[in-house]
């Protein structure tokens, strides 16, 4: 079995870079952040990663419209690898390709600090339109939702991966 899937959540570090194709879809181009605390020695370290994130079609236009430096959101999508040649080197960038996209609290709103890594939110506040969204790559596009449809990741709530004792699994359970 191969299984290629990432799932990211961190802040941006910049605003989405978006531009359009030849053909006219929209792309984007997200950094993104995201920390681990880990202990070392006794005393309490942190590690930053930085991610490079592509967005395509919808979800690149939700990004422009929704996500700011400094907010929080997931992703979730693919590793991919892309090669060029420059100045006769070979040169190798691996990117997340998102799948979906869950954007955090709005920029500005409770439980949301800004500057998380590195800025201060960018842009002046009410320039953006409001709410999250979430947004699944499928082939028809989908309305804009509203507000109250959209989910929130709520950076205050604990997430449990359930760490705790393994579960049996019975083979005729996968779906596979």
């Amino acid at each position: 079995m191969n299984l290629n899937r990432v799932i990211l959540v961190g802040r941006l570090t910049a605003d989405p870079e978006v531009r359009m194709t030849a053909s006219g879809t929209p792309v984007a181009n997200v950094r993104m952040a995201t920390n681990r605390y880990f202990s070392k020695d006794g005393q309490r370290q942190e590690q930053t990663e930085f991610h490079s994130v592509v967005l395509w079609g919808r979800q690149a236009e939700i990004a422009r419209d929704y996500l700011k430096q400094g907010q929080l959101a997931m992703i979730e999508g693919r590793l991919q690898t892309r090669s060029w040649e420059k100045d006769g080197l070979k040169r190798y960038m691996t990117e997340v390709v998102a799948e979906n996209l869950q954007l955090g609290p709005k920029a500005g709103s409770t439980g949301s600090p800004q500057g998380g890594t590195g800025g201060s939110g960018g842009g002046p506040q009410g320039s953006a339109p409001t709410g999250p969204a979430t947004v699944t790559t499928k082939s028809e596009t989908p309305a804009k939702p509203a507000d109250a449809d959209i989910p929130v990741i709520d950076e205050d709530t604990v997430m449990d991966f359930g760490d705790d004792e393994p579960k049996q699994v019975d083979p005729k359970d996968i779906p596979f």
